[in-house]
């Protein structure tokens, strides 16, 4: 890698799978030192493969839509597109909505309680240390190409 390419990227503190693994685990640590028990319920396996499923369609859907545009889904390359197309048309951040998504849908099907609870942690790392990060980037990069498409599409959902 160049020096200009070291420069041509968001400065993410870390890739966003491994942010919701790492806080996932501090939760399944804690719900093997502290149980709680989870609701049972029959539709509790119905709504974790519900939520598995749709992240990964939207996942797919994404890197699809990325692959198309031309530019890195990983976050330490240049992006060299504004991605407005499949799932980007309703999310700006499609991938870290299927990561959440998944982490939601694995710890309903696990049963446990502890990484649902400190699931905001990773959606505050995320916030702070990528989402905000690649905003600024994109923003300098792409100018009133990302803010007109900022203005359009919801960060979210």
């Amino acid at each position: 890698m160049n020096i200009k390419e070291k420069k041509d990227r968001p400065g993410v503190i870390a890739p966003p799978p491994l942010i919701y693994v790492a806080v996932f685990a501090v939760g399944y640590f804690i719900q093997g030192r502290f149980p709680l028990a989870f609701p049972e319920h029959m539709l509790r396996g119905i709504c974790g493969w519900l939520l598995v499923g749709s992240a990964l369609a939207l996942a797919f859907g994404g890197m699809i839509s990325m692959k198309r545009a031309k530019t890195h889904i990983d976050v330490y390359k240049p992006s060299t597109a504004i991605v407005s197309g499949g799932p980007f048309r309703f999310t700006r951040n499609p991938l870290y909505l299927s990561l959440t998504l998944m982490y939601i849908g694995v710890a309903i099907l696990k049963a446990m309680l502890w990484p649902l609870i400190v699931l905001p942690v990773a959606l505050l790392i995320m916030q702070f240390g990528v989402i905000m990060r690649e905003e600024r980037y994109l923003a300098s990069k792409f100018g009133d190409e990302y803010l007109n498409y900022k203005d359009r599409v919801r960060r979210w959902l």
